[in-house]
């Protein structure tokens, strides 16, 4: 019986590791310190003369990581794109890019449900941070939905999918992160593949990649509401422009309101997205660009003092710190799980597995969902991906496309209940007249066209595929 459990315990190091985090400890301090007392475990079997398939050697590595994580010019966009979305949401950018789309679409039916879809795509677009993105339009759009006589799973369900964009919209934290994790398992495969000259995946060919799955999605989204606007009036009423405009405070025009809202922020994402997919900045200078562009947004609204710019710098802070300490803790998990030789005790579950590299796909992304029900996304990306990604990518699979593919599965596990976070969040700033039941009813027509988009990008790869091939 110890034999089994040293021979697998790769996997039980994973599982307490999951169960310390389900635990509610401190993600950083979980990983590393599982870790260490794992590699404790493991080295003091060996010294006594049990074989516990552990190799000390790997945990020499450790500095080396470190100072690969500090050095990494890649990461120096989290800090910016961060910097970038906090200044968009505290400067109130967001709440008079509502306004102006409101303005625009409120008549028609389903307009108000349609403007928080497009509303949420640039908000995706600008903070790339899912929990920021629902709290904010949960904040700024629900009142406005539910008193104009929408139904409360209709205008729940949006804010939730809406905000859930953040994951797979580019400049998306997520796909920054998610990029260069599969940019170094992508050469791990192909060196162990015997090839010496290894091809690069980049952040940004992530994003090239994301786009047009990412509009897809948000087209299905504005397909659904005005279909169920049009089968169901009662549920997405039009409202009254005029009145509208008043109650927004927005008597003197509807042109200065679209002038103010719109344009500013699309000109900022259109230059660092622009920039990016023109092949004329990293998205690492990218990010300085559009967190220097959101100042002079903050600063041109008069939304920018002293005590919101220390607020700014904190959280910023705060975000940056939160990630690389899980970055320095899932680095110190990944050398105690291949020092119990976990890479090969995954690679020989995969080889075994029946349907080869689609059986093995199908296994990943179920686990991954699954996963995102417990962790946030940096946490099965620094954990979960570099341990399957070499793996998969080793066995053929495109690395933009399995990274989109993740992005996706991902977003949906987020939307799912009872326990995606999109759902927690917007259930903190709902109103408590506002029943879970009608949030986790809203979200279910959004998951099934989120299934259908992954379902299409596997029978489609070059959904994911195209666009990175033509740049």
């Amino acid at each position: 019986m110890l034999e089994l459990i040293l021979e697998f315990m790769p996997l039980v190091l994973f599982a307490v590791i999951c169960l310390v985090l389900m635990a509610g400890y401190p993600v950083a301090l979980s990983l590393a310190g599982t870790a260490l007392a794992f590699a404790g475990l493991g080295a003091g079997l060996e010294a006594l003369g049990i074989n516990a398939h552990f190799d000390a050697h790997y945990l020499s590595a450790f500095p080396n990581r470190l100072y690969g994580i500090m050095t990494n010019q890649t990461l120096l966009a989290v800090p910016l794109f961060v910097l970038m979305g906090v200044l968009l949401e505290k400067s109130k950018v967001a709440e008079t890019l509502l306004d102006a789309m409101a303005m625009l679409f409120g008549s028609l039916r389903g307009g108000l449900g349609i403007s928080v879809t497009l509303v949420g795509m640039l908000l995706a677009a600008s903070t790339g941070i899912v929990g920021a993105t629902v709290v904010t339009m949960g904040l700024i759009s629900l009142p406005t939905m539910l008193k104009r006589g929408y139904s409360v799973p209709l205008a729940t369900g949006t804010i939730c999918a809406t905000g859930t964009l953040g994951q797979i919209i580019p400049p998306s934290i997520a796909l920054v992160l998610l990029g260069d994790v599969l940019s170094t398992a992508y050469q791990q495969a192909q060196l162990e593949m015997g090839i010496f000259s290894p091809k690069t995946v980049s952040v940004g060919d992530l994003f090239m990649g994301a786009l047009i799955p990412g509009l897809i999605l948000v087209a299905l989204y504005i397909v659904y509401i005005a279909i169920t606007a049009w089968l169901h009036p009662q549920t997405a009423p039009p409202a009254n422009r005029e009145e509208l405009m008043k109650e927004l405070g927005h008597e003197r025009g509807l042109g200065l309101l679209l002038v103010k809202g719109l344009v500013p922020p699309i000109v900022l994402i259109t230059a660092v997205l622009g920039s990016i997919l023109g092949g004329f900045a990293t998205p690492t200078e990218a990010s300085a660009v559009g967190a220097f562009g959101a100042m002079l947004l903050a600063l041109a609204y008069r939304r920018l003092d002293m005590a919101t710019l220390r607020e700014v710098l904190q959280t910023t802070t705060r975000v940056t710190s939160m990630v690389f300490m899980i970055l320095i803790g899932a680095a110190l998990f990944s050398l105690v799980f291949r020092a119990f030789g976990g890479e090969e005790l995954v690679n020989r579950l995969f080889e075994g597995m029946p349907g080869g590299v689609i059986g093995a796909t199908i296994i990943v992304m179920l686990v991954i969902f699954l996963l995102g029900f417990i962790l946030d996304f940096i946490e099965i990306t620094f954990v979960v991906v570099p341990i399957v990604g070499p793996i998969l990518l080793a066995m053929g699979l495109d690395p933009v496309w399995l990274g989109i593919m993740i992005a996706i599965n991902l977003q949906t596990s987020f939307l799912t209940p009872p326990f995606g976070f999109a759902l927690f969040y917007l259930r903190g700033v709902a109103p408590d007249s506002v029943p879970t039941s009608a949030i986790y009813r809203g979200v279910i027509p959004f998951i099934l066209l989120q299934i259908g988009m992954l379902l299409a990008l596997a029978w489609f790869p070059q959904l994911a595929t195209w666009l990175p091939a033509k740049f």
